[in-house]
């Protein structure tokens, strides 16, 4: 009887200890199983990113950009906070090889404008951009690792894209500019858009005086001639988007340019 309840005993201690094993054991699962989480991974863009990305500019053209084209800068100034975040994802989302031919010319035209403001900002009140030393010179916006001006991204990107028609879509902050427009540039319209823009700036005679047998026109077509002489001559191009049918043998002159501030 002795031998019975020791052995009794011994079954009842080795039964519990497994149990007390099983039971750590399961509590060791359960902290395995409630281990901090990973982080989440970013989102990823959506595949519109690049149209969805000018809203904010063609909210604040809306807000404070004319019909006419006049810039209400102080009110940009007074509400920056938008303006900076726009051109914050501008220089955050650079073009890249697997970007349209459209897509990088609406984003760098978009571009230009939006930095020629924030270059008038930076120093407004103003009257002229021409009152500012260097205006088109002067590297103010890094963009990865490149600080960019205005002149290159006119020259050394926009121009070299083969479209004449930026001209008429980018915006120097000037009076005899093209005037700037309040909707923003977008890769899916842009053929559209720099039609308009460029028979808006045609038909507009206080920068373009237009007959069969004269015409005296805005000296931006001097400037930048060769521009529009890449697929036949200047009158060729102008009789594309002119309200007249200009000749060849038309004489022709150049409008004097306003550098007033666009305002």
């Amino acid at each position: 009887m002795k031998y019975l309840s020791v052995l009794i005993i011994t079954l009842i201690f080795t039964l519990s200890c497994c149990g007390m094993q099983k039971s750590i054991k399961v509590s060791t699962n359960e902290i395995e199983k409630t281990e901090i989480p990973l982080p989440p991974k970013p989102p990823k863009k959506s595949a519109n990113f690049k149209e969805l990305m000018h809203k904010r500019w063609h909210t604040i053209l809306q807000n404070h950009v004319s019909d006419d084209g006049n810039v209400d800068y102080k009110a940009i100034k007074n509400d920056k906070a938008e303006f900076d975040i726009y051109i914050d994802y501008l220089s955050d989302n650079q073009p890249n090889e697997t970007w349209s031919k459209n897509e990088k010319l609406a984003y760098w035209i978009n571009a230009y404008n939006a930095l020629t403001i924030d270059l008038i900002l930076r120093n407004y009140p103003t009257k002229s951009i021409k009152d500012i030393k260097d205006p088109w010179d002067q590297r103010l916006w890094k963009f990865g690792d490149t600080w960019q001006n205005l002149n290159d991204i006119e020259h050394k990107i926009l121009r070299n894209m083969d479209e004449p028609r930026i001209h008429f879509a980018i915006v120097c902050a000037s009076v005899s500019c093209p005037k700037l427009q309040n909707t923003a540039f977008t890769a899916v319209n842009l053929d559209a858009q720099l039609t308009k823009v460029t028979k808006e700036f045609l038909a507009d005679t206080s920068k373009n005086e237009l007959s069969k047998d004269n015409i005296k026109i805005s000296k931006i077509f001097k400037w930048f001639k060769k521009d529009f002489e890449t697929n036949g001559s200047l009158i060729d191009f102008l009789n594309q988007y002119a309200d007249v049918t200009i000749s060849e043998s038309a004489k022709k002159s150049y409008t004097d340019y306003n550098w007033g501030l666009n305002d």
